[in-house]
């Protein structure tokens, strides 16, 4: 059942939603992730977030027991961490998340930023939008700070990125 705020129209996510142009910046994957999440309803946004973290992939077995060597984002309200590993040969970037499986909410919000990021050059990573969060329409749908969690882990993975490819670069 959808409601007339359901069903208000919104800009594609691959919009500015500032003024309506084109946004180049937004990866295909990750557009395609956000116009999934625009296209249902609240009560829907919440299944597919919890259909997104049964998709996150576990860390590699090279972090097993080492979590302590992956960056914990402290501003999420149940523990996630996360590892980024560079291919500088290719400028790409591959994400690592780990999130306990009790934590539906922030493994759905990694699981959109590993199938949205992971792999792509550093230059694309950099480049999507901070407002991924806002983007999803789940506002109305999920806690203020839970939402800032997910800013929060986008933000820590953009540090990361930022602080490689100055150290490459020179």
């Amino acid at each position: 059942m959808t409601t007339s705020q359901d069903s208000v129209p919104q800009p594609s996510a691959a919009q500015d939603d500032r003024n309506g142009a084109p946004d180049t910046h937004m990866p295909a994957a990750l557009d395609e992730i956000v116009e999934e999440f625009r296209a249902v309803g609240d009560r829907d946004k919440l299944e597919l977030l919890l259909e997104l973290s049964r998709e996150l992939p576990e860390p590699p077995s090279s972090y097993a027991d080492r979590l302590d060597e992956m960056e914990q984002v402290v501003e999420c309200q149940t523990p996630l961490f996360l590892a980024v590993e560079f291919d500088d040969a290719a400028g790409t970037a591959d994400l690592i998340f780990a999130a306990p499986p009790e934590a539906p909410t922030t493994r759905g919000f990694a699981s959109i930023l590993h199938q949205g990021l992971s792999g792509l050059r550093c230059e694309e990573i950099l480049a999507a939008p901070d407002d991924i969060a806002d983007r999803l329409g789940l506002k109305r749908a999920i806690t203020p700070l839970r939402m800032r969690g997910m800013s929060a882990m986008l933000a820590r993975v953009k540090a990361n990125v930022r602080r490689h490819t100055h150290s490459v670069s020179g």
